[in-house]
């Protein structure tokens, strides 16, 4: 088993329950929000508003990378569906722009349902 971690837009959590139920990954955690950023230092809409004369804009010039709002999904699927799922969650968010997310898939040792005390991948059916 593995357990894969989404980091994506706010706004794109709708559609990606959808496409993650209609390809059979009906069972999922989500937070309500993380905050984040990625590598960039630039943040391209602040510079074009600062372009365009934005007061707001301008003054946030110096203030460097802001931690934006992000949604968090965590998967626990079945070794063999692990590229299914990544590769839905790819399909459904992937604009082509800084800021679409991550997906990071990391290694289950174990796994429990707590009302039955039943353990390993039985428990994902």
């Amino acid at each position: 088993m593995k357990e894969i971690m989404a980091i994506i837009r706010m706004n794109r959590m709708n559609e990606t329950k959808r496409a993650l139920a209609a390809a059979g990954f009906s069972s999922m955690t989500a937070t309500g929000h993380v905050l984040g950023r990625g590598k960039g230092i630039v943040d391209h809409g602040i510079l074009q508003a600062a372009d365009a004369g934005n007061e707001l804009a301008i003054s946030m010039l110096g203030e460097g990378p802001q931690l934006r709002n992000k949604r968090m999904i965590l998967m626990s699927v079945p070794d063999g569906d692990v590229k299914k799922a990544v590769d839905t969650l790819i399909k459904i968010n992937q604009s082509g722009k800084a800021g679409d997310g991550k997906i990071f898939v990391l290694p289950m040792a174990e796994s429990y349902r707590v009302r039955t005390g039943e353990s390993g991948e039985g428990i994902l059916q």
